[in-house]
């Protein structure tokens, strides 16, 4: 059988240290999306322990603008320990889809390497809003809980190695 809701994992990753803070950037297009997405992040990094004040949470304009918001979350604050980046990109009739994609994707990844903090890409691109909201609370889970989840086992491998 294949599992296509990978929202529902029993463990939680183990972290020597929770005096950890974690960032979250959210786009505010496709907000009934990403509204879902923020809220099944929290509710993991809260059922792992993470304290509510131990979590830096900003709203962007796009999806376009999360790679950007996540660099300067982290020159802000130097004592952020990952950064999750929440949004959706819905295919439309132009290639605009294709590029926003791209960009976000390669931007993510960008200052992850760049300032050697995770920086999880929890950005839906989905053909349909349907599929969207598979994927924000629906048959396919809640993609906000796996950024959330990827990002403490980020963090927990950082802290193994350290």
């Amino acid at each position: 059988m294949k599992k296509t809701d990978l929202s529902q994992t029993n463990t939680i990753p183990n972290l020597k240290n929770k005096n950890i803070k974690i960032g979250i950037v959210v786009s505010n297009w496709n907000e009934e999306i990403t509204n879902a997405l923020k809220e099944g992040a929290l509710d993991c990094l809260y059922e792992a322990g993470i304290e509510k004040n131990k979590i830096s949470l900003h709203s962007v304009p796009g999806s376009f603008e999360l790679p950007s918001s996540a660099a300067m979350l982290l020159d802000a604050d130097d004592t952020i320990s990952a950064v999750i980046c929440l949004g959706c990109v819905i295919q439309g009739e132009t290639r605009h889809f294709e590029f926003i994609s791209q960009a976000v994707a390669n931007g993510v990844m960008r200052v992850s390497l760049d300032y050697g903090v995770p920086v999880v890409f929890g950005v839906l691109t989905c053909d349909t809003m349907e599929q969207a909201i598979e994927r924000a609370g629906g048959k396919h889970g809640n993609k906000g809980v796996e950024a959330a989840y990827t990002c403490l086992k980020m963090i927990e491998l950082q802290q193994k190695l350290n």
